[in-house]
């Protein structure tokens, strides 16, 4: 069993805070934390509904080399997945390239067996179709039918690699939902993550007074007035 297997059980409460915090709020959290480079350009939710939480277990592709992929084959990637447990979230590192397929029907499937929490890829799925009736988050950025070995060899996993334009390590924390992918330093998670619970708490004050009416002025951001109204607010127990 590898040793990111399972999260300790420290960070099963921030697993569970996560489910509820919108990557929008983290991805403000995070630059107010000065780290703005931890949100993901450029990828798809295949199904926008499904929330994602997990910590990384990272693949990284190289261009396609015949006499490269001739000795290694595909057996970074199926040892990995074969090495998945329920939480990890399969990562992949394709450069960007979309002219082929990062992960298949079969190994996705595998994955999901395995109980990965999701699969990430800045490349390119292949069997689109069947993957989405997993019910497995997934983040692309393209598709495509080629196999891997069209332009990728898997050269080494649970490595520092880059997916996305974000440099992600080994048991980094991942979230995912409708609006993309952040990520989560372990050093830095239980910081954003209670900041970001103190920000959506007042986005909600903040929302439930616009749909009364209330005119943004003054109210977002909050001003003092407002600010002693929430204040007051916070204590009531509908705001719980």
């Amino acid at each position: 069993m590898s040793d990111l297997a399972a999260p300790p059980p420290s960070d099963a409460g921030l697993l569970e805070q996560l489910r509820g915090i919108a990557t929008a709020t983290l991805a403000a959290q995070l630059r107010r934390h000065q780290l703005d480079s931890a949100v993901m350009q450029g990828l798809t939710a295949l199904d926008p509904n499904l929330k994602m939480v997990g910590r990384a277990r990272t693949l990284r592709y190289l261009p396609f080399r015949e006499d490269l992929a001739l000795a290694k084959g595909m057996t970074a990637q199926r040892s990995l997945i074969e090495s998945l447990e329920p939480g990890d979230i399969l990562v992949i590192e394709a450069r960007g390239e979309t002219s082929a397929g990062t992960i298949g029907d079969i190994s996705a499937l595998r994955a999901s067996k395995r109980g990965a929490a999701g699969i990430v890829t800045d490349g390119a799925l292949r069997d689109f179709a069947v993957i989405r009736d997993f019910a497995m988050p997934v983040f692309y950025r393209g598709t495509h039918p080629a196999q891997p070995s069209r332009r990728h060899v898997p050269v080494e996993a649970d490595v520092p690699i880059a997916c996305a334009g974000v440099l992600v390590e080994p048991g980094d924390l991942l979230v995912g939902d409708a609006d993309g992918v952040v990520l989560l330093p372990p050093g830095a998670a239980a910081s954003v993550v209670a900041d970001a619970a103190l920000q959506e708490r007042e986005e909600r004050f903040v929302a439930a007074r616009v749909a009364e009416g209330e005119s943004l002025l003054g109210l977002f951001p909050m001003g003092e007035t407002w600010r002693a109204v929430y204040e007051t607010w916070q204590e009531e127990p509908s705001s719980k």
